[in-house]
């Protein structure tokens, strides 16, 4: 890699990991197309099995730094990440007999109607965690209680498995899923459901690298500079979500314009392969 290249792959960690810090999501959407046509590497499948070790490497980084501020519930995390593997799984086997434009296609659809649920999403007083200096998250008075039933075990394993089955099924990490997906199955606030999600998407992402690893498919500069460059983009986007978790719908709009955006721009580029 030259020294530009070696810059851009810095570059491009660093937004991928202020977008996984900020929003819990957005990794492998935005790192693929990112070391495809910015860093330039040439093998497709290289820049998957690279994006989704590096994507996964920064989700555990920016996940420490949630738990630190008090952002993460790890039951519901790893009941949640659990059933995903094995969804994961059966979803990339699934997925490997559809066109990839027309995965990605299909996958637009679905972010944009995450994206209106997630906007247009009413909770009334908003249920909430307040964080303390020491990381510990303070229950206010009408916030979810701690134990956890049976149907909201079966929710959230059952949401863990369908999500980790579409993440494998379109081949990314899949946190513009997790997220909505542990806020519906768990009734947590958006700023925990971001700093949860990240443990899924880790998981979900080193599960792929496994397997792009063993057929040598990982560029390990690219991903050393990749992995450089989210962590600091990272830590800024945690610090972001934190302030902006204290103001009512703020980081709600955010994650939802978010989508919005990139939902448009895969089915504008995907449609065009489609021949629509």
């Amino acid at each position: 890699m030259s020294i530009m290249q070696s810059l851009l792959a810095v570059t491009s960690g660093g937004i991928v990991g202020l977008s996984l810090g900020l929003l819990g999501g957005g990794g492998s959407i935005l790192a693929v197309p990112l070391l495809l046509y910015l860093v330039k590497l040439k093998d497709p499948h290289v820049v998957i099995g690279t994006s989704a070790l590096a994507v996964s490497v920064n989700a555990y980084v920016n996940l420490v730094a949630h738990a630190r501020t008090g952002h993460v519930r790890w039951r519901p995390a790893v009941l949640f990440a659990l059933p995903g593997v094995a969804g994961a799984a059966i979803g990339s086997i699934v997925g490997k007999s559809l066109h990839g434009s027309t995965l990605l296609f299909l996958f637009a659809l679905l972010m944009l109607i995450i994206a209106g649920m997630m906007a247009f999403r009413i909770k009334s007083p908003e249920k909430a965690r307040v964080p303390q200096p020491e990381g510990q998250a303070v229950l206010m008075e009408n916030a979810p209680p701690q134990n956890m039933t049976t149907w909201s075990l079966i929710k959230i394993l059952t949401a863990g498995f369908l999500v980790g089955a579409l993440s494998g099924f379109f081949g990314i990490g899949g946190g513009f899923l997790i997220v909505p997906a542990l806020i519906l199955s768990t009734n947590m606030t958006l700023i925990e459901a971001i700093g949860t999600s990240l443990f899924a998407v880790g998981t979900f992402g080193l599960t792929t690298a496994v397997t792009y690893s063993l057929a040598g498919l990982i560029n390990w500069l690219a991903f050393l500079e990749f992995v450089a460059g989210g962590a600091l983009g990272g830590f800024v986007g945690v610090r972001i979500a934190g302030r902006l978790s204290r103001q009512r719908k703020a980081l709600n709009y955010v994650f939802s314009g978010v989508l919005l955006v990139v939902a448009l721009y895969m089915l504008y580029r995907n449609a065009m392969a489609l021949h629509l």
